[in-house]
């Protein structure tokens, strides 16, 4: 075991230490001119997009609730953890470098959702999609699609869900002394009704906690911050002075900031890894390019806002320096020096808000690809039957193997989709400058199968099967 532990963890260091950072730099750097920088020059129609979105009453599911599906498995506890650790090991210059990732990953977050969204297929009353359809369809390449089935639904659905579930379980045994084995049944019970009730009411869980989970920790954040402006000028320049600075070069430092602030950034916002996709293809929109801006924005809500939260909470306690704790208890240390000692309680429930939506949000992942794979309800219902058996696995089991198993699939996930959207960018870039044209119009854009031509396998798309206008 021990033998298997060090190869795994050696494949990851070099995973992503060097190629997976080359690639979803350069992938994002080039997307981004592409799309003449549409996470800046569109920002303002994103956020027009999601109040529309949000005011959606149809049968199937909203962009908005979409959005929230995508979030909902986005923000998760390294929000809380991951940032800590990326300060604690790369210093405050790592801030930096996470918000740059975000900023040039959101356009590849565009193009990845674009895609999913003009290659969805109708799944009832609703939608589904992402990597693995257009893999297959845009691609002829079946067997892609197999193999990132495989690795999403493995990582996502099973090995991401457990380290949540334990997540949940330590943070309720620490603060409240609730026994694992109490915490572990009542996630599982609650984890069978969402589950086993489709992607609705998936949809409509997410749509009710993101908003609750993501608004309280902000809200905390910013009372931090006002009650300490007077220091944040100081915690800015602490960030530039140690991204850039001659005192960080000369030290080796610059190097651990720059490589713990991308990763814990990519590992966070998820952009290019071909998870999100698969939650933006739910959604039912008049064109593609509309979900593709909303799940854009998706990348700036996980990052710019609710890990700058975490960074500005940790960065203004200066409790990173004491080397006492790292990860989660860093977070909540720091919570605890600037608003007292209920913070614990409160970073308890906002954790157990945050690892269980994201347990909601990976399960769909899993379950939308369990579908491509042809899967009958037998198979789908042992995949749901092995979800919760995760998650009460995960209450109790030391994770480190898991974490390291899930870090190598998804690796493997985000090289697979990161050659595929590259192959296809131009439908994208051609599904986006359609949309400008009708909005220069005067018009609500609508997409058509015939809209880019030459295109094939977007029945989602003819005529007679748009209900959604």
């Amino acid at each position: 075991m021990k033998l298997v532990e060090t190869i795994v963890g050696t494949l990851n260091n070099y995973l992503w230490s060097y190629i997976l950072i080359v690639l979803l730099i350069g992938v994002g750097i080039y997307f981004t001119f592409r799309t003449k920088f549409v996470q800046f020059r569109m920002i303002g129609e994103m956020f027009r997009l999601l109040g529309e979105g949000a005011r959606d009453d149809k049968k199937g599911v909203s962009s908005f609730q979409a959005f929230c599906i995508s979030t909902a498995s986005r923000v998760g506890t390294g929000n809380l953890a991951g940032v800590a650790i990326a300060i604690t090991t790369g210093g405050p210059g790592a801030v930096f470098w996470m918000w740059l990732i975000a900023v040039i990953g959101s356009a590849t977050a565009f193009i990845e959702s674009t895609l999913a969204q003009i290659y969805k297929v109708r799944d009832g009353e609703s939608f589904r999609g992402g990597p693995a359809y257009y893999m297959e369809k845009a691609l002829n390449a079946r067997w892609m699609g197999m193999t990132f089935a495989v690795l999403i639904s493995v990582t996502f659905g099973l090995a991401f869900n457990s380290v949540q579930a334990n997540t949940i379980t330590s943070a309720f045994e620490g603060s409240f002394g609730l026994n694992p084995a109490i915490t572990a049944v009542i996630l599982c019970v609650v984890t069978t009704l969402i589950i086993f009730g489709g992607v609705k009411r998936i949809a409509k869980v997410a749509e009710l906690m993101v908003p609750v989970m993501a608004g309280a920790y902000i809200l905390i954040a910013l009372f931090i911050v006002i009650t300490n402006i007077s220091e944040v000028p100081g915690v800015f320049a602490l960030i530039f002075q140690n991204a850039f600075g001659l005192k960080e070069v000369a030290g080796g430092s610059l190097g651990a900031a720059m490589v713990n602030g991308i990763k814990r950034g990519l590992f966070s916002n998820e952009a290019g890894m071909g998870s999100a996709p698969n939650a933006a293809a739910a959604a039912e929109v008049s064109h593609p390019v509309k979900q593709g801006l909303i799940q854009s924005l998706g990348v700036f809500v996980d990052t710019l806002v609710i890990c700058s939260s975490t960074a500005f909470i940790i960065l203004l306690s200066g409790l990173y320096t004491s080397k006492e704790s790292d990860g989660i208890a860093l977070t909540q240390n720091a919570l605890e020096t600037s608003i007292g000692s209920w913070a614990g309680i409160f970073l308890a429930i906002i954790v157990l808000l945050f690892a269980y939506s994201s347990i909601v949000g990976n399960y769909y992942y899993g379950e939308s690809n369990i579908e491509f794979m042809k899967s009958n309800k037998v198979w789908l219902n042992t995949y749901r039957i092995a979800v919760i058996a995760m998650v009460a696995f995960g209450s109790f089991a030391p994770l480190t193997f898991v974490w390291s198993i899930a870090d190598l699939f998804m690796g493997l996930m985000a090289i697979i989709n990161l050659i595929a959207i590259t192959l296809l960018g131009k439908i994208a870039f051609s599904a986006l400058a359609d949309y400008t044209m009708q909005k220069k119009q005067g018009k609500n854009p609508v997409f058509y199968s015939t809209t880019i031509p030459g295109l094939k396998h977007i029945e989602a798309w003819e005529s007679e099967n748009l209900d959604n206008k």
